[in-house]
């Protein structure tokens, strides 16, 4: 099974409860297609960037869970006709991961075969300067 992040926005209109049954609506269509949900996040209510369907503010929602092409496909065709949702994003973030530990373990494989450096010495000592009589009868 593959990793997902479906980010959605809600319009601003619309309720707690609606917005609520759109979430469990979409916590069905993943586990029904037999797919884990990882993490539900309510992000919030945000300003978008541009005007979407005449709203300049949505409530934005994002899901990651493990599952198949075909549940994204379904997740997404849900989205799709729900009237609440005026955007969405779906991304496989599974290649992304295998592409940052492996660079993760370049770094410290280069990391390991660094020589040490040894720490920077102590600066040297300001010498004193000889006490003279001229200068301390001033």
């Amino acid at each position: 099974m593959r990793r997902y992040e479906v980010i959605f926005i809600i319009r601003p209109d619309a309720g707690e409860e609606e917005t609520a049954k759109i979430i469990t609506q979409m916590e069905g269509v993943v586990t029904g297609a037999g797919g884990k949900i990882e993490k539900v996040e309510r992000v919030g209510r945000r300003r978008l960037a541009y005007r979407v369907s005449r709203y300049w503010e949505g409530f934005y929602v994002l899901f990651a869970f493990e599952g198949t092409g075909d549940t994204v496909k379904e997740f997404e065709r849900r989205l799709k006709v729900a009237d609440p949702v005026i955007k969405f994003l779906s991304v496989r973030v599974d290649e992304d991961q295998k592409r940052a530990a492996k660079f993760k373990a370049f770094r410290a494989k280069q990391e390991a075969r660094r020589p040490k450096s040894r720490p920077p010495a102590p600066p040297p000592a300001p010498a004193a300067a000889p006490a003279t009589p001229e200068a301390t009868q001033g």
